[in-house]
């Protein structure tokens, strides 16, 4: 298993990272993994993949956040699929109202859509890193039952994104 993304970095761990500071602290330990200084062979391939997935997950917010609240022993998505109240019967009727607007194929609407699930998502972006900065660094467990809860319902923003961009093919999409 791959060292923990906030280790391999050594970022702190928190929401509220600026992307040049973890562009830093890759650069600095991918440059002590170059071949020149740390040599060849599969030990420095495997550091290096696994610093490559590290700032893969502390770029995306949605990744970083779901790193964060597993670091603080919060509860997986697999163990807690709890939404805000009301949320799935709103995520069922927004999903009505985007595929009649999309089924013409009209690229305004899939545009609007877009625009909208966009919005939502920065939404979530918002809350979430509210959430951790509240709860701080040793969150009770409620609180860390309500940041999975809005990250459960983030993750349907961003599959909307996903299922509205015009090359989406449900085939070659990876839902895990």
């Amino acid at each position: 298993m791959d060292a923990e993304p906030f280790e391999a970095l050594g970022l702190p761990p928190t929401f509220d990272l600026d992307p040049a500071q973890v562009d830093r602290a890759y650069l600095a330990r991918a440059a002590a993994l170059h071949p020149d200084l740390a040599g060849e062979g599969d030990e420095v391939l495997a550091r290096s993949a696994a610093l490559n997935r590290a700032r893969e997950v502390m770029k995306d917010p949605e990744k970083r956040a779901e790193a964060l609240l597993r670091k603080m022993g919060g509860p997986d998505k697999s163990q807690d699929k709890s939404l805000p109240d009301g949320f799935l019967m709103e995520m069922m009727e927004i999903r009505e109202s985007i595929e009649a607007a999309t089924a013409g194929r009209d690229p305004e609407q899939r545009a609007r859509w877009s625009r909208w699930a966009g919005e939502r998502r920065q939404g979530h972006i918002e809350r979430v890193a509210s959430m951790f900065r509240a709860a701080g660094p040793s969150p009770s467990d409620g609180a860390m039952r309500e940041i999975r809860r809005e990250l459960n319902a983030w993750r349907y923003a961003e599959r909307l994104i996903e299922q509205l961009d015009p090359e989406y093919d449900p085939a070659r999409t990876d839902f895990a």
